[in-house]
């Protein structure tokens, strides 16, 4: 029944109950001084079933995005949204001993996160950017409302819980913390990984796989129940980011979900949390300019995704540091090597967990050392300077046998998948972020341009492009326009009003993952003020400046217009121009100057409310390029200048 299940034994409610046994351990100065709050939270940590008797032992923090139910055997009582933070849980409980076993005492709070996969083509990646920031807010909220705290360890692994977890301890500048990446899932044993196979509608509209195909297939593409996808998105590259920021131990960045080597970094982080605390070692002794620099240049050896050029900015805005501008990004791509070969880059294309045993973010690191690139005094959150971990690394045990394995049991080469810089340029690695500007792009753009498929480039290294404009509105737009078999090779798609004012800014992993898939996917360009997942590929640039709703010039282009792109993948330059076949570029330009935004032009009326005054507060804080944050004296200028305007023009004076 409904109204009632007819079981007499639920009135059996009794109104009182002993409670638990002992006293608490306070002190006739504890009642004279301590707040009434400090006294209170300590009748409920023994009516939770903590022993009184330890109650004076000092209290951490564990936060994590976990998500869903998990029965004791780990089958599902109730689902996350992704494998990413479903097994997480271990790893907080894992630390959590730890620390009871320390006489320390530790809480637990969550703050769940969505997952970009799930909301591709849905007006749910209208949430998935803001969603950052407002996670950020409610883990920064959550801190403070535990006043006796002594440290923080945060728990998380993918595309924006990670992210906002990094912000919220970056703001804790006064705090020991320690962040303990969630790690990834396994390749499937006889499948597609996570990323391919969020293309099977595209292919099976074109007759490229069978329904039974795309039915098997997708069942079976998530290897293992846990951690982030297979590949380096920017899921894992926000956990490589974090661990060169020296925000987590050194070797935790892709370790696979659910294994020993998994749980035991969470033990170890939280020994290290213990200790910062007993050296007084804070956030803002780890979180330097060096640091962030550090990231910036791990980031182009691995050659991550173009999402953490908002990222770090945010982290490094949220620690009180300098924002990074796209001229250090440029300048770090041309001095850094990609060294690294990870799906979606390859050649080879290996998996995440494959870097892992490889060496992962501290073998990376041993050829930047080398090389003179790294800041190796930056302090990291083992309590030791980063060239001491180095050295740590270098020798130990862990690297070797880990490697030994990725032979014995992939027969795959530690050194084919992360490489010396030569190998890497001989192989034809090359650096992975270019900012390519133009009469389309005056304040610039953004493009992977290491993930350009090789076979589109020139002998020069130079992908260059020239064809008819095709435009859309929306993604849904663009996606059955290719699914129907409308878009061509040598077209570029051009999609607008889908940046911040548009639609949040929304991923469009939809559109690349097609033309990725289909047999002439290489020769179609991409050109959009969205953004890309961090496994996309192609000729896709994004981040296209101003967005076509703020005045910006690809809100100008019609069907059939001839866009020119050149991207220098050895220079790391380009550029993005409309041009006519007799004028060139400085007619493309006249004719910009000249006409008019088109007229349908127009944000996407479902955004919610929320994702609207995202929008606006990140736009007044210094946009995308600003890492889409909340910088609050900005948002506050521009209120008082607004308010000062409309009380001008209410009264018709002006001061």
């Amino acid at each position: 029944m409904i109204l009632d299940s007819g079981d007499p034994q639920l009135y059996d409610i009794r109104t009182r109950a002993k409670g638990p046994k002992g006293a608490l351990p306070l002190t006739a100065e504890m009642l004279l001084t301590r707040p009434s709050g400090d006294l209170f939270g300590l009748t409920q940590d023994a009516g939770m079933g903590w022993d009184p008797a330890k109650l004076s032992g000092k209290e951490f923090l564990i936060l994590s995005t976990h998500g869903g139910i998990r029965a004791a055997d780990g089958t599902p009582v109730a689902l996350g949204y992704h494998t990413g933070h479903w097994e997480v849980g271990l790893l907080m409980q894992a630390a959590a001993e730890e620390l009871k076993s320390a006489d320390a005492v530790p809480f637990a709070a969550y703050c769940t996160d969505p997952c970009d996969g799930r909301t591709q083509g849905t007006n749910g990646m209208f949430d998935s950017l803001p969603y950052r920031n407002d996670a950020a807010t409610i883990f920064r909220r959550l801190i403070r409302s535990l006043p006796t705290r002594r440290g923080v360890m945060g728990v998380a692994t993918c595309d924006k819980g990670l992210p906002a977890m990094m912000m919220a301890l970056a703001a804790m500048s006064d705090l020991p913390c320690i962040l303990v990446p969630g790690g990834v899932t396994l390749l499937a044993e006889e499948g597609e990984d996570a990323a391919r196979i969020q293309s099977i509608g595209a292919r099976f509209a074109h007759n490229q796989i069978t329904l039974e195909y795309a039915s098997d297939m997708g069942c079976r593409a998530c290897g293992s129940p846990g951690g982030g996808c297979q590949f380096l998105g920017t899921a894992a590259t926000s956990q490589v980011v974090g661990e060169a920021l020296g925000m987590s131990l050194p070797h935790s960045a892709l370790a696979p979900s659910g294994h020993p080597i998994w749980l035991d970094m969470a033990r170890r982080s939280a020994r290290a949390l213990l200790a910062l605390d007993s050296r007084g070692i804070h956030m803002r002794d780890i979180l330097t300019d060096a640091a962030v620099r550090n990231a910036m240049v791990v980031h182009a050896a691995f050659g991550g995704s173009t999402n953490l050029i908002l990222h770090l900015s945010a982290v490094a805005h949220a620690a009180g540091l300098r924002r990074p501008t796209a001229e250090d990004w440029a300048r770090i791509n041309r001095q850094v090597p990609r060294i690294v070969d990870c799906l979606p880059n390859g050649p080879m294309n290996f998996a995440t967990v494959q870097v892992f045993l490889a060496g992962a973010v501290p073998e990376v690191m041993l050829h930047l050392r080398r090389a003179g690139l790294l800041e190796t005094e930056a302090l990291t959150v083992s309590g030791e300077t980063l060239g001491r971990t180095l050295d740590w690394w270098e020798s130990s045990e862990r690297r070797a046998l880990l490697m030994q394995q990725l032979q014995t049991r992939d027969g795959i080469d530690p050194r084919d998948v992360i490489l010396d810089p030569q190998t890497a340029s001989q192989r034809g690695l090359t650096s992975t972020v270019c900012f390519p500007t133009g009469n389309l792009a005056p304040l610039g753009s953004v493009i992977k341009s290491t993930a350009i498929d090789a076979s589109v480039v020139d002998a020069d290294g130079v992908y260059r492009k020239t064809g008819p404009a095709r435009v859309f509105l929306t993604e849904p737009a663009a996606v059955a326009a290719i699914k129907a078999g409308e878009i061509k090779g040598g077209d570029v798609l051009v999609l607008i009003c889908r940046g911040p004012l548009g639609s949040g800014m929304e991923e469009t992993y939809q559109v690349t993952s097609a033309l990725k898939y289909l047999d002439f996917g290489k020769h179609v360009a991409v050109l959009t003020d969205a953004r890309f997942s961090g496994v996309s590929t192609g000729a896709c640039i994004g981040h296209v400046s101003p967005e076509a709703l703020a005045g910006g010039p690809i809100g100008k282009v019609r069907d059939g217009d001839l866009i020119e792109i050149a991207v220098d993948r050895n220079r790391l330059e380009g550029s993005v121009n409309l041009v006519t076949a007799a004028g060139g570029v400085e007619e493309g330009s006249r004719i910009l100057k000249q006409c008019s935004p088109r007229p349908d032009l127009a944000p996407d009326p479902a955004p919610p409310a929320d994702t609207r005054l995202w929008a606006a507060l990140q736009d007044a804080s210094g946009g995308p390029w600003g890492g889409s944050v909340y910088d609050v004296e900005s948002i506050l200028k521009v209120l008082e200048a607004g308010k000062r305007t409309l009380a001008e023009s209410q009264t018709g004076t002006t001061t």
